[in-house]
Parts: structure tokens; sequence; C-alpha cells
């Protein structure tokens, strides 16, 4: 079993979170909203309310305790970018984002982001071939 930290609760994040608690595992939910937090606090293993623009506020969270940190945030480029950075300089490497587009793509990689998601073109890739089956 292993221990992950999801950064951003919205529908990719939170999908992702509750798939990785169904699969076994122990997953601690980030995000800004405390709203979404409350929605989320008995499905996963733990949530937190945090900034993680914030280095101080992310650090509390202790991200070197998990196996993976994967950042789930679509809509704040500089949010999900200085998230990166905060975790890089934390020394941490098992790094999992969400990208939107091709900029943010060639800004992570420069960041030495190795793990790149992009969910929406992966789903466009796998839905095709469901909907010509039918």
């Amino acid at each position: 079993m292993a221990q992950y930290a999801v950064v951003g609760l919205g529908r990719f994040g939170a999908t992702l979170a509750l798939q990785l608690m169904r699969m076994g595992h122990d997953v601690v939910g980030i995000d800004s909203d405390r709203r979404v937090i409350e929605t989320f606090a008995d499905a996963l293993t733990y949530t937190a309310v945090a900034d993680v623009t914030d280095e101080h506020a992310l650090r509390e969270l202790n991200p070197t305790a998990y196996d993976a940190v994967i950042i789930a945030i679509g809509e704040n480029l500089q949010a999900s970018l200085l998230c990166v950075v905060h975790l890089k300089n934390m020394g941490i490497d098992n790094i999992w984002v969400k990208a939107t587009t091709q900029a943010h793509h060639l800004i992570l990689s420069r960041l030495g982001v190795s793990h790149i998601i992009h969910p929406e073109e992966e789903r466009a890739r796998v839905r095709p071939r469901l909907w010509l089956i039918r």
C-alpha cells in the first residue's frame, strides 16, 4: 500500500484520489477550498486545506512522507508551477503533474518533472474506440 498526496480536488484530482483509495492506498487530498475538502473528508485518508503556492504551508503537509505527489491543479497555471518549484526545492522527485496546455507541459519538463499527465488528450485517445464499438 502506497501513500499519495493529491493536490487539487477538481474533477480529475478527485476522481484519481478516490480511485487510489479503491485500490487500497492511503490518499491525502489537498485543496485551497474548504468546501471541496469537506466534500471528501470522509472518503480520503486525510484532507487538508492549504495554499500550495506558500512554501511554508506546503512544508507543514510533510510532502516527503508520500510515495508520490500528484498535482492536479487545472485552471491556475501559476499555482501548479509554484507547487512544483516548492516540491523540487524540498528534494521531492516523484511528482506527477496535470498539464493543461503545451506551454504548461514545456515549463514542467524544463523544471524537471518526469511524469506529466494530459488527461483530456489521453481520454480522447480512448473514447473514440469506445464510440466505434457501439
